[in-house]
């Protein structure tokens, strides 16, 4: 399955014989299949666009990965990276930026690796330094429009880091004007502008502490 992020919802794609696996009651959801035809998918697009009817769309197709590369060659791609930062008392470093909380991240530069760009746009928006990467949490996608109206897909891989508990300095000329170490009991302990992307970011990095056995984040 391939989840991309529209106007903070999300856009499902996956083979036939896995929409069971997606389908939701609870939730308002648009399933389609997949004509072939890019048209239909710039629609589907356009729909999450320009306003919030669904909760998910579904788009699925016996051949998936026709499906996956019709969908991005709608998109210019724009690979990032960045990083989920523990400190030894088990706090997460978070930004604050255009009026949303987030993780520190941004764009790959090219011929550069993608975790040391992880570990650069980390230190450059929050000043946090001496960081090691532990392992790699997921990737997520989300779509924008930059200034000309073109389509953007940027795709994020996230990272777990580790240092220590040290003074932050906000990239302020990227719009960021928080860098603040916080536990995950303290994030949730107030409502919070996030995006959805984020969240299921969040989300893994608690479902790999209670479920995997090897998995060990802290110093």
């Amino acid at each position: 399955m391939y989840k991309i992020y529209i106007n903070d919802s999300p856009l499902i794609l996956c083979p036939t014989n896995k929409v069971s696996f997606v389908k939701n009651e609870d939730r308002k959801q648009l399933l389609a299949n997949y004509t072939k035809k890019k048209k239909s998918l710039l629609n589907y697009i356009d729909l999450m666009e320009k306003g919030d009817d669904y909760d998910e769309v579904i788009i699925y197709s016996d051949e998936f990965k026709l499906l996956k590369e019709d969908f991005k060659s709608l998109y210019k791609i724009v690979p990032a990276a960045g990083g989920l930062v523990l400190n030894e008392d088990g706090e997460i470093l978070f930004i604050f930026r255009r009026g949303f909380w987030d993780l520190p991240k941004g764009k790959i530069d090219p011929l550069e690796k993608k975790k040391s760009a992880a570990l650069r746009e980390v230190q450059e928006e929050t000043g946090v330094r001496d960081m090691i990467i532990a392992g790699k949490l997921g990737t997520s996608n989300h779509s924008y429009k930059n200034s000309n109206g073109k389509r953007m897909l940027k795709v994020a891989h996230w990272y777990l880091m580790n240092t220590y508990k040290q003074e932050t300095v906000p990239q302020t000329e990227e719009d960021i004007v928080k860098a603040e170490w916080m536990s995950l009991e303290q994030f949730y302990s107030s409502e919070r502008p996030v995006f959805s992307n984020i969240l299921e970011i969040l989300d893994l990095f608690q479902m790999k502490l209670s479920t995997e056995e090897n998995f060990e984040p802290y110093f």
